[in-house]
């Protein structure tokens, strides 16, 4: 069952990727972010929101070993640290962010967890 549910995170950290890379005003829109008078917010989206985490979810995939998931669990970690943050720092719209640090939280906890005693 490990197995399974650390390719569903690598499938979905890919996933959430492909909309960064492939949709990048979409995902603008569902970050509540815009573009100013240049398109470097899309680039910024292709590039941090999009490639990182597909060519990330690609890699832990190919390196199927259980320290590519649990350093996949600490990227996860960083994200959820920042939107918590950001939830004291920033006023964020709350269910938004909680949400999906929420989601952050789960797939960090769960990476981590299941995978940092099984590395060798």
């Amino acid at each position: 069952m490990t197995t399974a549910l650390n390719v569903i995170a690598a499938l979905m950290t890919i996933g959430f990727g492909l909309f960064g890379f492939l949709a990048p005003s979409f995902t603008l829109g569902a970050l509540d972010l815009s573009t100013t008078n240049s398109n470097m917010g899309l680039s910024e989206m292709r590039a941090s929101v999009g490639g990182l985490f597909v060519v990330t979810g690609v890699a832990v995939l190919f390196l199927n070993n259980p320290m590519a998931y649990a350093m996949l669990g600490v990227v996860y970690a960083g994200a959820a640290l920042g939107r918590f943050v950001s939830v004291f720092l920033d006023n964020p719209p709350l269910v938004k962010a909680v949400t999906f640090g929420g989601i952050e939280l789960v797939l960090a906890l769960w990476l981590i967890l299941a995978n940092i005693n099984r590395a060798a």
